[in-house]
């Protein structure tokens, strides 16, 4: 069960005006089920992403790289079931050809429609049935489509997952609105698995991919479920321009800092949303580092806790065997860490110093802390100033059920 996770209430989900979502029933791999969505976006609309480093990356994160050079994006266009990774040249001539389909429905040019997927890699796409389902997509466009549209983009996810926020920039109200996808296979390495988060702000282009970056870093660069990038992960950001604003081009304005502020404000609760939601995750941790000398450092160190499967399996069984923990922070490939610096505390209670326990550190508890759904795990490495948070939750017996059985 998703720890302490709801669905998102449609209501709750502000409309952005120049954006409009439409679902349909395509049967890409499974039939009775969402799994295509339509993203229309109104002639203006700026457009940026980030996408995954994985070498492997698949057909659609190669076909939106190229079109986003051209700008003028006018729709996007997401499938789930099928991952269309690992799939050669076919899998290339797929994604154009969902490109072309949505293109001939919307009255734009293919260059102008971003296509994304995300399921089975190394299946074939069947882009049969998504050149059949689009119609139903466009028949269903609507502003205050979010709610069904997080759905749409599911796959291993026990819940969809979306967010809003209201924000005033000089007397203008903004909306920001996203959704996201992901349980499994999950450490971004430059933004997340799917997601897609829209304003009605005017951004120039050139500040609008500062942004995409910016929110990403703070966000979904810094959850992990199970240490593995994927093949597909984008990060996609829209700034449709109909809330009237003078264009954002300023990256020391105001109007920007606030804007950045709600845009990560969502991608943050987007990123959280996607750990407590991980595959079989019955536990959300925060590790929280400091000290550092530089943020990397301190998200190395972050990173290292959270992707040791004996740190992860220890927190699932509320063991408090918390040598793990150290042993992790000295894993981290901080050469000349003086380990009798560092510091551990778990919540409140402060586990080991001096390179070894606390002398107030009593086994119960680390034991009582460790029962609980949600867990602050804090470092400090006493080496300088900056700091890093990481989000990620435990490994359970589920974890590994359900990649056993993910193609069945």
């Amino acid at each position: 069960m998703p720890v302490n996770l709801k669905p998102p209430v449609a209501a709750q989900l502000l409309a952005v005006p120049g954006v409009a979502l439409g679902i349909a029933q395509a049967g890409i791999r499974k039939a009775g089920r969402r799994d295509l969505l339509l993203i229309r976006l109104d002639e203006g609309a700026a457009v940026a992403g980030v996408f995954t480093q994985n070498r492997f990356c698949a057909a659609p994160v190669v076909v939106c790289r190229d079109h986003l050079q051209g700008g003028a994006i006018r729709a996007l266009v997401v499938n789930t079931g099928i991952a269309n990774a690992g799939t050669g040249e076919p899998g290339m001539q797929a994604a154009r050809a969902t490109c072309a389909a949505a293109a001939r429905l919307l009255g734009c040019a293919p260059e102008q429609v971003l296509p994304f997927s995300t399921g089975v890699i190394m299946e074939p796409l069947p882009v049969e049935r998504i050149e059949a389902g689009l119609p139903a997509c466009a028949a269903d466009l609507r502003e205050d489509n979010w709610a069904a549209a997080a759905e749409a983009i599911m796959t291993t996810d026990t819940l969809p997952k979306a967010a809003s926020r209201k924000v005033s920039l000089r007397n203008t109200a903004i909306t920001v609105t996203g959704i996201a996808k992901g349980a499994g296979m999950i450490r971004p390495n430059m933004a997340t698995m799917l997601g897609f988060v829209a304003t009605d702000a005017a951004v120039a282009q050139p500040l609008l991919a500062r942004l995409v970056r910016e929110a990403a870093d703070a966000s979904f660069n810094c959850v992990t479920v199970d240490g593995d990038t994927s093949t597909n992960d984008s990060f996609v950001l829209v700034a449709s321009g109909r809330a009237g604003n003078p264009a954002i081009a300023d990256a020391a304005s105001a109007d920007y800092a606030a804007l950045k502020e709600a845009v990560t404000a969502v991608a943050a609760e987007l990123a959280q949303a996607i750990v407590r939601d991980g595959e079989g995750a019955t536990k959300f941790i925060a590790i929280e580092v400091r000290g550092g000398r530089d943020a990397a450092e301190c998200k190395a160190v972050g990173y290292a806790i959270a992707h040791s499967p004996l740190v992860k399996t220890a927190f699932f069984a509320s063991d408090p065997n918390l040598g793990r923990i150290l042993a992790a922070i000295g894993n981290a490939g901080i050469a000349d860490l003086d380990v009798s610096r560092v510091r551990l505390w778990l919540d409140e209670v402060l586990v080991a110093e001096n390179g070894g326990p606390a002398a107030s550190y009593r086994e119960a508890d680390g034991a009582r802390v460790m029962q609980q759904e949600e867990i602050a795990v804090r470092i400090d490495l006493a080496r300088g100033a900056a700091q890093a948070t990481v989000w990620t939750c435990d490994f359970s017996y589920d974890y590994v059920k359900i990649n056993a059985d993910y193609r069945s």
